[in-house]
């Protein structure tokens, strides 16, 4: 039996809702499309990182797939730091621990498409 197809979906910026997460003061996430809206495959989502914050090292279950869309800030992967401003894209491979720290006074912003489903976050000690 096939897979039902998915309805197309176009969800404006008004209708999205941030919310800051609990283990990132500083950092606000909006889903902007998952599987909630029928997306059958990914959750398409867009951070929100202000001048000055910080994520602690922590894994994801799942891979991120990332593009940054303003600001500069640097991202921590498996040891290695690397400065991204708007344009640039990043992988962050399931279980890579990473971090993330805005040095700047301006916040950056970047989208995250990850595979819909559970993405535990487990911060590192």
């Amino acid at each position: 039996m096939e897979e039902p197809k998915p309805k197309p979906v176009v969800k404006h910026s008004d209708e999205i809702e941030y919310e800051p997460l609990d283990a990132a003061e500083g950092m606000n996430k909006g889903v902007l499309l998952s599987d909630s809206d029928g997306a059958p495959n990914f959750a398409l989502r867009r951070f929100v990182l202000d001048g000055g914050a910080s994520v602690p090292r922590h894994t994801n279950e799942v891979e991120h797939e990332q593009y940054v869309l303003s600001g500069e800030y640097v991202v921590g992967i498996e040891g290695e730091e690397y400065t991204v401003s708007a344009g640039d894209s990043l992988l962050i491979p399931a279980g890579a621990v990473h971090w993330y720290r805005n040095e700047t006074n301006e916040e950056g912003a970047f989208l995250c498409a990850v595979p819909n489903g559970d993405d535990e976050i487990q911060l590192e000690e």
